[in-house]
């Protein structure tokens, strides 16, 4: 039984109250709509075969809508929004559709669209409607956390995970499109991936002959065109990953006097770190061919998720914002 729209409204009420008299919370709401809006409209686009510039400009509107939000948060608490876990979760959505916009600037395919969405649809989701209250409100740091490192080592680290989810989301999308068909990785590089095939014209192939070579472009499949998609974004996700790394020990030096302390954050940041590392290790060194590098990135997206969300909500170590076990 469908219920009256006066309940319904009453029911909404309270909620409505709340984000109209935080507007940090309804700048979240806005950015929530935009890309509920967007992520239907990308599975159409992705049947259609054509890619949609109203599916970028709704991300786009969104990451406007995030960047508003994080400021306006930034200037209401007086320090860089990552006090909690909703304003993490805030920034790793806004990391995520700016990844998603410069993904898609390289390739404009609805494939990459119906494969990133989800992923900053989910964050503010989840922040905006998952956690408690005393966690969406803005709380004063911890003196171990005023420090100049703060922007440094958090901001670095958050854009990596954005780059390492949305390339590992493509390297999944990559294990389910064009299943039949072999995947040959040609590319093994930073570069734009494309090729050019040599081909002998001429009346006669002998050294002697009039013969020239003549340059043609080769086509990349779809698959082939995500993989390097994936790898490129992966790359640069696990360099920003080893400097957030790297800058967090400095810092934790700084503040505890000791540059690593095994916290489950650390470790499983280290294990994300070598997962990717393997990845890149089987395409650089390795030269594995198909999609067995694909199920590598795709285990990444995994450790990551471990490493962000579960470790925060258990609410151990001392990058924990606490939740399930916190007394």
């Amino acid at each position: 039984m469908i219920p009256p729209p006066a309940l319904v409204f009453s029911a909404l009420t309270p909620f409505l109250d709340t984000a109209l008299s935080e507007p940090v919370l309804l700048l979240g709401l806005i950015a929530f709509a935009l890309l509920l809006l967007a992520l239907p409209w990308a599975f159409w686009a992705l049947s259609t075969g054509e890619s949609s510039s109203s599916v970028r400009t709704l991300v786009a509107l969104a990451n406007l809508a995030f960047t508003a939000q994080l400021v306006l948060r930034w200037w209401q608490s007086g320090h860089f929004p990552i006090s909690n876990l909703y304003e993490s979760l805030c920034f790793l959505a806004w990391a995520c559709t700016l990844t998603q916009l410069l993904v898609e600037r390289a390739w404009a395919s609805p494939l990459v669209a119906a494969a990133a969405t989800p992923m900053g649809l989910g964050c503010i989701a989840f922040a905006s409607f998952a956690l408690p209250d005393r966690l969406q409100e803005a709380s004063p740091l911890v003196p171990a956390l005023r420090s100049s490192w703060l922007v440094m080592h958090v901001s670095v680290i958050m854009v990596s995970y954005a780059a390492l989810l949305v390339g590992s989301l493509l390297s999944i999308a990559v294990l389910v499109i064009d299943r039949g068909n072999a995947l040959e990785l040609r590319s093994s590089s930073i570069g734009s991936g494309g090729f050019r095939r040599a081909a002998l014209t001429g009346p006669s192939l002998e050294p002697e002959s009039t013969a020239s070579w003549q340059l043609s472009p080769v086509q990349f499949s779809r698959a082939e065109q995500l993989d390097s998609l994936s790898y490129r974004t992966i790359t640069v996700g696990f360099l920003l990953l080893t400097v957030g790394i790297i800058s967090g020990a400095v810092w934790a030096n700084e503040a505890w006097g000791s540059w690593w302390s095994w916290d489950p954050k650390e470790t499983w940041a280290l294990i994300c770190w070598l997962v990717y590392a393997a990845y890149l290790h089987t395409r650089l060194s390795r030269g594995w061919q198909g999609r067995r590098p694909a199920l590598v990135a795709s285990a990444g997206l995994v450790v990551i998720v471990v490493c962000y969300i579960g470790v925060n909500l258990l609410g151990i170590g001392l990058h924990s914002y606490g939740w399930f076990f916190e007394s």
